[in-house]
């Protein structure tokens, strides 16, 4: 499938919607409709009990979206974090540089402005031309840096944005959890070696958003920081490597749709940084998904500095104070939900010449656990006992009743939203028909087997055959 297929499968199952639609819309905005929301929150919690629940070293928070304007000075946000416009003479494109020499065979993804024109520069006169992505015209500006932070202001409503009332909704989750290591020291029994993990908003003022929730200017983010000494943070960064990219494995996703990348060009800070890249076919090709990196002690030590805040640890053991040095995990959930079902949906040809969309995703992902149908929607025993099973079965499984259309039509929205298990009850059900007295049909996603189960034997059934996060 092609990019605008997974968006209008997207939209026409409810998984995600064009934030203000019926005004026009607002670029590079989603919002996640009820089978997004499960999705997106299913995955969520997977990562967080891969992070947070199966380590006992690492805890949880969640911190404010806004935090005082001196964390982004510290952090150099305010100073560094920019990307490269460019613009179109001719249509007036805002163009972002580095992306657009991608197609140019050039990785400009860490140059700075001035790198960006001297490459620029240098294909010209290689006879290279370099055109606008819209309208094909030569007639571009040089790059110029635009900061990505989203300014605001706390107070009145009616004052404008100065240097005085600024705040910014927070670029990364990250900060959050550097300005808290402190207070979790002290009001837990955490000591060096520990982590910290965070899912939360963040939002940046993208140049250009054309990839859907790829690329956005309002996400989620799924940060964990973890705090070590100096010596042992590289065997800590390769243990947290295997782990991420094992997570991918277990929930789905094929190892040869994935590659790590290794930065050459590293922030001044930083001595190793590694992304997961996924094959997004959708989007042309491998784009990152998650980053993993060595941020040595600069967080702690730029915010200690401009905090005038003694962050150093005292360890007990080497009988020493030390800045910690930081490993980071840092995921999109946005993106890793698009992951998931970029890998999932798939269209099969069927035996009888038809065909069906079916979103594959692991159990545990799904939106929706298992779909309770009466055969026959004007039948009221049917009726009466499809919902009795449905009220039970969800008290323990997020269940959807569906009445509507005939049964086949039924499995297919099902497959399509990925429901790995249907339920029908039926006249052997009720008693009515005698054969199978009792008992009910389950049919399997993936393989549209159907099996008969007793229904008293339900409850067991799902126990074993549904995994649970």
């Amino acid at each position: 499938m092609d990019l605008q297929d997974i968006v209008s499968f997207c939209k026409r199952r409810g998984f995600i919607y064009p934030s203000s639609e019926i005004y026009g819309g607002l670029p590079g905005v989603y919002d996640y409709g009820p089978y997004g929301i499960e999705l997106k929150n299913n995955v969520a919690a997977a990562w967080w009990k891969h992070v947070v629940h199966n380590n006992p070293d690492v805890v949880g928070i969640d911190s404010g979206i806004f935090m005082h304007p001196m964390t982004w000075k510290a952090s150099g946000h305010l100073d560094n974090f920019d990307d490269a416009q460019m613009d179109c003479k001719k249509c007036k494109a805002r163009i972002r540089a580095d992306i657009m020499l991608e197609k140019y065979g050039v990785n400009a993804d860490k140059f700075t402005v001035d790198e960006i024109n001297q490459t620029v520069q240098k294909l010209r006169e290689d006879k290279v031309q370099i055109k606008c992505p819209e309208c094909g015209s030569t007639e571009l500006t040089e790059a110029r840096r635009f900061n990505l932070m989203v300014k605001s202001n706390l107070g009145s409503p009616t004052e404008a944005i100065t240097d005085e009332n600024v705040v910014y909704a927070r670029a990364e989750t990250c900060q959050g959890i550097y300005l808290n290591y402190k207070n979790i020291l002290n009001s837990t029994r955490q000591k060096v070696p520990f982590g910290i993990a965070q899912i939360g908003k963040a939002f940046r003022n993208e140049i250009v958003v054309k990839q859907f929730i790829f690329r956005t200017r309002e996400f989620e983010q799924m940060e964990m920081q973890y705090f070590v000494h100096p010596d042992d943070a590289g065997k800590v960064f390769e243990r947290w490597r295997q782990a991420r990219w094992d997570w991918y494995v277990e929930f789905g996703i094929d190892p040869s749709h994935m590659r790590w990348y290794e930065h050459q060009k590293l922030a001044h800070y930083a001595s190793a940084a590694f992304d997961i890249e996924y094959d997004f076919q959708a989007l042309g090709g491998f784009r990152e998904v998650e980053g993993l990196h060595m941020r040595g002690d600069w967080d702690l030590s730029q915010h200690q500095k401009f905090s005038k805040e003694k962050l150093e640890y005292f360890d007990p053991v080497r009988n020493i104070n030390f800045i910690p040095n930081v490993v980071e995990t840092s995921a999109g959930l946005n993106r890793g939900s698009l992951v998931f079902m970029h890998e999932a949906l798939k269209e099969e040809q069927l035996p009888n010449d038809s065909k069906r969309t079916v979103l594959k995703i692991d159990p545990r992902l799904a939106p929706v656990k298992i779909a309770v149908f009466p055969l026959l929607a004007n039948k009221p025993a049917l009726i009466e006992l499809a919902e009795k099973v449905f009220r039970s079965l969800n008290k323990k499984h997020h269940c959807e009743f569906d009445d509507n259309g005939n049964i086949g039509k039924r499995y297919r929205r099902q497959d399509e939203i990925g429901t790995p298990y249907c339920v029908t009850v039926d006249f052997s059900s009720t008693g009515e028909q005698a054969e199978n007295a009792g008992t009910v049909t389950i049919r399997n996603r993936d393989t549209m087997q159907q099996d008969r189960v007793g229904l008293d034997q339900l409850d067991q059934w799902f126990a074993d055959k549904l995994p649970v996060l």
